[in-house]
């Protein structure tokens, strides 16, 4: 198993890392590893090129997947649907034919998340910049989504900032809360239960854009890891192939 043939290496690599400070991947690699095998095994600098490689094709793929039309809307996995505390409401509209004001709802807010998702590639492509040697041979070693949750715990609040303004301004331009507000004003002549409970759809679209983007990268970094195929370049064969 990987983790066994890099256990040692691992090990090195902590040693040199305490010896000589907190080395990041976009330094070179050779200035402080020995590469020089020469024996046909994958070097170290190999391993993390490989590694850095196939981060970068799988946070790319998960944007261009994520901010095109319907990357959320079309994808029942991420489908961003009516607030759990709407549900009532959308079922009432539903049933008495009212549906396009669920509908129409529940498009401009994955609307709004595909528009964000763009945004995201620039902070990971930096989080995998600043990479250090010791995150990088985790990854590796770690299990099918140990550079999802990397990802997760590196720019999550980066991508909130980024996200959540570009969310809002996209609710507001197509006039989100207006659709709310007439779904709520509908559901509230159909019901005798009053109105639905108020929902922060700025925040409750950017949660769930940010959920969905997280899981397409965790689909993406197991192609990557399983299947041979997605292997798409020589140097992702060699170190996710060994």
């Amino acid at each position: 198993m990987r983790s066994k043939r890099f256990s040692g290496l691992a090990l090195s690599l902590m040693l040199l890392l305490a010896a000589s400070g907190c080395a990041t991947l976009s330094e070179s690699v050779g200035d402080i590893l020995d590469t020089g095998s020469g024996d046909g095994e994958l070097d170290e600098s190999v391993v993390i090129d490989g590694i850095r490689e196939a981060l970068r094709i799988g946070t790319q793929n998960t944007v261009i997947s994520t901010s095109r039309p319907d990357g959320y809307l079309g994808n029942e996995l991420i489908r961003i649907a009516m607030p759990e505390q709407l549900e009532s409401m959308a079922s009432t509209l539903r049933t008495v034919g009212l549906g396009a004001y669920v509908d129409e709802l529940e498009i401009g807010m994955n609307r709004a998340a595909e528009l964000a998702a763009a945004e995201a590639r620039d902070i990971f492509w930096n989080a995998i910049k600043e990479m250090t040697i010791a995150d990088a041979f985790a990854i590796l070693n770690g299990d099918n989504t140990a550079a999802t949750e990397y990802f997760r715990r590196q720019t999550r609040d980066d991508l909130r900032a980024r996200f959540h303004p570009i969310i809002e301004q996209k609710i507001e331009k197509i006039g989100l809360s207006r659709m709310y507000d007439r779904a709520a004003d509908a559901y509230n002549i159909l019901s005798f239960t009053g109105a639905p409970e108020l929902v922060d759809l700025d925040e409750y679209v950017t949660d769930r854009a940010l959920k969905g983007l997280f899981m397409i990268l965790a689909q993406e970094e197991q192609k990557i890891r399983e299947d041979p195929a997605a292997r798409t370049t020589e140097l992702l064969r060699k170190v996710f192939g060994s």
